[in-house]
């Protein structure tokens, strides 16, 4: 299956929406905040979620985190 391009059409609005300087990063609390909300200013905040990885399932990030996993899985169902 191929994997979809993502295209940003307007790059540095949302830093102009929020009032954050384009050569500063936004905070990922403020980011977080705005991707609760809706309209188009949560869409670009999702978007740019995204785009930095922010929903990657956190517990497989690592090897570690992912044999604990399977080990808690396993012990789970009875294995």
């Amino acid at each position: 299956m191929a994997q979809r391009k993502l295209v940003v059409k307007h790059p540095g609005a949302l830093h102009r929406e929020l009032g954050i300087a384009s050569d500063k990063k936004i905070p990922a609390k403020t980011l977080a905040a705005d991707a609760k909300k809706g309209g188009l200013l949560g869409k670009r905040a999702r978007f740019a979620e995204v785009l930095e990885g922010k929903h990657v399932d956190k517990m497989h990030t690592s090897k570690t985190n992912h044999a604990q996993h399977l080990a808690r899985t396993a012990k789970e169902i009875g294995g």
